[in-house]
């Protein structure tokens, strides 16, 4: 097992432990930072989702920068118990986390967030299929982040207004069209 370290807020420089997932990548670092200086540090009072949470690293730092609840969707059962102990380890009281399969929690729930974090695994049309509900997803005036291994200029009514790339990673802050 691996450790990932949350860059910002109240648990800033606390690890939180990586399960040995095939396919698991948590955000690095720097991409971390850089998403959250494009947000503005601050997330007080936003609901936020971790739709393919993995190592919860995104979800987790929402939390630490004043996020009022944040969702995490994961199926893997390793993948599951690290979030668990990382939350019960955090006293994350905030952060729920949801057994599940992503694509069915995003045509299923009642719910809509401030801010939806997409990283999924790469290369098996994830993306693709999360996008029909995208906007019923995310509240009005709502961002979505999304990691991917190529560039996204839009998804449905999505564009991206800020990007990056680190390595392999690209990165897109994107917001609706008509706001």
């Amino acid at each position: 097992m691996s450790r990932v370290r949350i860059v910002g807020g109240t648990w800033r420089s606390r690890q939180i432990e990586v399960a040995g997932v095939t396919g698991l990548r948590p955000t690095p670092d720097r991409v971390r930072e850089t998403l959250f200086n494009w947000l503005g540090q601050d997330l007080h009072g936003q609901h936020c989702l971790d739709l393919f949470a993995g190592s919860g690293i995104l979800g987790f730092e929402a939390a630490s920068r004043g996020a009022a609840g944040v969702v995490l969707v994961e199926r893997d059962p390793r993948a599951l118990d690290a979030l668990h102990k990382a939350a019960k380890t955090l006293l994350a009281s905030q952060v729920e986390i949801v057994r599940g399969d992503a694509v069915r929690f995003a045509q299923t729930t009642p719910r809509t967030f401030d801010g939806v974090f997409l990283d999924p695994p790469y290369n098996q049309g994830w993306i693709e299929r999360v996008s029909p509900w995208l906007d019923r997803l995310t509240a009005p005036g709502g961002w979505l982040y999304v990691e991917s291994e190529a560039v996204i200029e839009q998804l449905g009514n999505w564009r991206s207004v800020r990007q990056g790339r680190a390595g392999q990673v690209h990165f897109h802050l994107m917001r609706r069209g008509d706001e």
